[in-house]
């Protein structure tokens, strides 16, 4: 889309970041990633292309109603310029073009409403703020995007900056998966009626911007720039570098994931595996989940009470937040299987916490009597869910040396992935959004909230690597492996 114009003047052209974005030919496109990038005027002039066909319908969504209110009067300069005869009803939020095409703005703001979509069909559909969606919000509507009629094509585009609910799955789907400007293909699957498989294709990329992509932001408003960079410095990394590993409303700002440290395990929480003393505590967190992921962490404890997420078994499907449906027995089968097998578990005594809501019989037996009977226990952990988040913030909080409370073995990609992407809920304020992808941080906040620390004031009182034996420290000479620094 070269420029939008009616007969007499060119109403908007796209800058080259806009351009690049809409010329892509992936069926999903992210545009964006940081403020100021002209995100929504991509998006809003994209709707547009297929509006000389009759029969073609449009969608843009945003998470809620009141939120479109800016896209909707912005679109109402565009589209009346561009198009004078198209009109729009406030009532059904709905444009309506001279040809008869149709484009609507709707809202999302629970994921129930999503059947709200049911039986419709979108030639285009754009999701404004993709963060602010979850993945099954998303997901769904892949099956409403679908042709109105012949000759249009169908795909999906959204625009995003870091943050919010959805931060984790954006990230993993667009993001990390490839460099920017790098076509991503999954081969997807289905069985045809006469049992033979079908195999195809489907793309998506991820086109970056931020304000310096947007010359005309600048030249009209250049006080922008020093706006952004006034930012608090996460929210600065955000919105104007975008940073996908510092955002607003991210829980635990704290969290560090450096490989170039993983060896010297200072400045990073994520580090690289190694043989546990036998003299140190093992802990298995459990979280129950069926339709969503169940979620299994073993957590050793050291003499300093430095807390190391040493492996995970994690009931999730590959889609984010999407359980296997494994019963209690099975998932007690791959704990045994694990703890019989793991270099790290095998021969060792280990005590399982669980959320206290497996001891539950409203139907019959409770979950907790169902491992039982498969020779796993647990123990009922605190799930007093502030204190336990605190716990995660003392523990992630690094000494003065770089040194924190709490490890992570770089095998446990679970909790690498889910930890950082928490937010806060919007109604308890202090709370982390249960709607999220919680299920490991529950089940490690219950073996936490079984060894409490109190948050640290200067450096950390462990052994310097000059006394790597606990020479002059012959009381916290338990074994050779306690913590010291490297």
């Amino acid at each position: 889309m070269s420029n939008l114009k009616n007969d007499k003047n060119i109403i908007w052209t796209p800058q080259p970041k806009q351009a690049v974005f809409q010329s892509r030919p992936e069926y999903e496109a992210l545009y964006g990633g940081a403020a100021g990038g002209g995100k929504s005027d991509a998006l809003l002039t994209e709707a547009l292309r297929q509006v000389h066909i009759g029969h073609y319908r449009g969608l843009i969504l945003r998470k809620t109603y009141p939120q479109l209110s800016e896209l909707i009067d912005r679109s109402r300069e565009l589209y009346t310029k561009a198009y004078p005869k198209a009109t729009y009803n406030d009532s059904k939020h709905c444009w309506i073009f001279p040809s008869g095409a149709k484009i609507y703005f709707g809202a999302m703001q629970h994921t129930k409403d999503r059947i709200n979509y049911q039986g419709k069909r979108y030639d285009f559909i754009a999701f404004d703020e993709l963060t602010h969606f979850t993945w099954e919000e998303y997901s769904y509507m892949f099956s409403r995007n679908r042709p109105s009629g012949g000759g249009t094509r169908c795909y999906i585009r959204a625009t995003t900056n870091p943050g919010g609910i959805g931060h984790g799955w954006v990230k993993e789907r667009f993001i990390t998966a490839a460099p920017p400007l790098t076509p991503i293909k999954t081969i997807v699957q289905a069985v045809g009626p006469d049992g033979k498989l079908i195999e195809m294709e489907r793309s998506r990329i991820f086109v970056p911007s931020t304000v310096f992509d947007n010359e005309e932001l600048l030249k009209n408003d250049p006080n922008y720039l020093a706006n952004l960079s006034l930012l608090p410095d996460k929210e600065k990394k955000a919105l104007l570098y975008g940073d996908w590993d510092s955002f607003a409303g991210q829980v635990f700002s704290e969290w560090r994931n450096d490989p170039a440290r993983y060896t010297d395990r200072r400045f990073t929480h994520v580090i690289k595996p190694f043989e546990i003393p036998k003299s140190w505590k093992i802990y298995r967190g459990f979280d129950f989940g069926y339709s969503r992921p169940f979620a299994v962490e073993w957590i050793a404890i050291d003499h300093d009470g430095r807390a190391y997420v040493i492996a995970e078994l994690y009931g999730c499907t590959g889609t984010p937040n999407e359980g296997v449906r494994y019963t209690p027995q099975q998932i007690a089968e791959r704990i045994k299987m694990m703890e019989n097998e793991h270099i790290n578990l095998k021969g060792r005594k280990i005590r399982g916490i669980a959320d206290p809501a497996i001891s539950k019989a409203e139907t019959g037996e409770s979950i907790a009597d169902m491992f039982a009977s498969q020779g796993v226990f647990f123990d009922y952990g605190d799930n007093e869910r502030l204190a336990g988040k605190m716990q995660f913030h003392y523990r992630f909080a690094f000494d003065d040396e770089g040194i924190p409370m709490m490890y992570v073995f770089d095998n446990c990609p679970g909790f690498i992935r889910t930890i950082p992407a928490l937010v806060y809920d919007s109604v308890n304020v202090e709370d982390i959004d249960s709607s999220g992808e919680d299920h490991i941080y529950d089940c490690v906040r219950y073996v936490l909230m079984e060894n409490l620390i109190n948050p640290r004031q200067g450096k950390s009182n462990a052994i310097e690597t000059d006394d790597p034996l606990n020479i002059l420290n012959p009381a916290s000479k338990l074994d050779k492996y306690n913590f010291y620094r490297m």
